[in-house]
């Protein structure tokens, strides 16, 4: 789909078709029809610190129809989404400042002989080595997520991709607590949705194959999806639009979030799982899905959950600004576009997320080490 225009006017290109179209402050997902695809309109723009001046628009999603007299602000289709790396940890030189290899644009401070390194993931020449301490990091995750308040019955689930045979992941069973997950509890199961011997012999949620098999099939970029009824992503998918740059955390899913505009009831089927994979395109890591909830994935267990608990708070603290800027002089102050692509490549991507999620890791096995079992 290709976007152009001049003035007030613009027209997009789909399928060979020029047609007129209207933007919104929103960022989305690429169509889901060969025709068309949905938009979520913005009531507002912004005046103070406007997206006119200080921010890239975003729109992958136009519709086909437009009211005579209806503005149109010009709006430029970029992808600024965080890329992944394939480099590995080494051991950091010395010097008074130090940067490892393994965390861009991650500085510490050390000791001058070079002892003192930043944590980074271990690097396995052994594959079952590799399955082990991911399976450890995916268990320490529910734990986590029960400590956030995400559990809700026997809904949500975080998938993991099995490190030996890529195709296939593991992922909770039905009807365990996020509270009580050890890794013994853990169940593999392979493309098809068959429960392998290699894991635990248990059932698994129906809609939760139907969304992470086809996230796993569509992104091999990531390697984990998390996925919970939370109670502030909840609330704020029912509103069907990304975060709002106002603060420095949420500079974290800056071009880095979608939204599936629909809400096609339970996830039952593939074609659904499919439609939810297709919202996060080619390189966003996190979707809102409208009326649902949310989810976010990464290339370890350990960014995917961070995410999901930095993108809850976020839909949390929009949520209050919305309420807040209802006050008679309490304006929105939005963060501008150079500072806000600044600060997603250095606190938004898959390194500092994983970092950021180690400190969980490290309450959730102190107090409980059988969680590794």
């Amino acid at each position: 789909m290709a976007i152009s225009g001049e003035g007030e006017r613009a027209t997009s290109s789909v399928d060979g078709d020029q047609q007129p179209v209207e933007f919104f402050s929103t960022i989305f997902i690429p169509r889901i029809s060969s025709r068309h695809a949905m938009i979520i309109p913005s009531p507002k723009l912004p005046t103070q610190g406007s997206f006119e001046n200080d921010h890239e628009l975003f729109a992958t999603e136009v519709s086909p129809t437009t009211q005579p007299g209806q503005k149109f602000l010009l709006i430029q289709t970029n992808n600024m989404a965080s890329t992944t790396s394939t480099t590995t940890p080494s051991q950091t030189q010395a010097s008074g400042e130090k940067k490892d290899t393994f965390f861009e644009d991650v500085h510490f401070l050390g000791d001058k002989d070079g002892h003192i390194v930043i944590r980074s993931p271990p690097i396995f020449t052994d594959k079952l080595d590799e399955r082990k301490y991911q399976k450890q990091h995916l268990a320490a995750a529910f734990r986590v997520f029960a400590k956030q308040g995400f559990d809700e019955g026997v809904a949500g689930h975080i998938s993991l991709r099995d490190p030996i045979n890529p195709d296939h992941f593991w992922i909770n069973p039905l009807s365990k607590h996020f509270s009580q997950i050890r890794v013994s509890d853990l169940v593999l199961v392979n493309e098809s949705g068959t429960v392998l011997p290699s894991g635990s012999q248990q059932p698994i949620n129906g809609p939760a194959f139907a969304i992470h098999s086809e996230i796993h099939k569509a992104r091999p970029d990531l390697n984990a999806a998390c996925h919970a009824h939370s109670v502030h992503g909840k609330a704020f998918s029912c509103f069907g639009r990304p975060l709002e740059m106002l603060y420095q955390d949420a500079l974290r899913f800056y071009n880095d979030l979608a939204v599936y505009p629909r809400y096609g009831g339970t996830v039952l089927t593939r074609e659904e799982g499919a439609r939810i994979a297709q919202a996060l395109g080619p390189t966003c890591r996190s979707v809102i899905l409208q009326n649902h909830g949310m989810i976010t994935c990464g290339r370890t267990v350990d960014e995917a959950a961070f995410l999901f608990v930095a993108l809850d708070r976020c839909c949390h603290a929009q949520i209050m600004a919305n309420a807040a800027a209802a006050c008679p002089g309490w304006e929105k102050r939005f963060i501008g576009r150079e500072e806000a692509e600044l600060t997603h490549r250095k606190s938004g991507n898959s390194s500092k997320m994983w970092l950021a999620f180690q400190p969980y890791y490290d309450q959730v096995v102190e107090e409980d080490p059988g969680v590794l079992e």
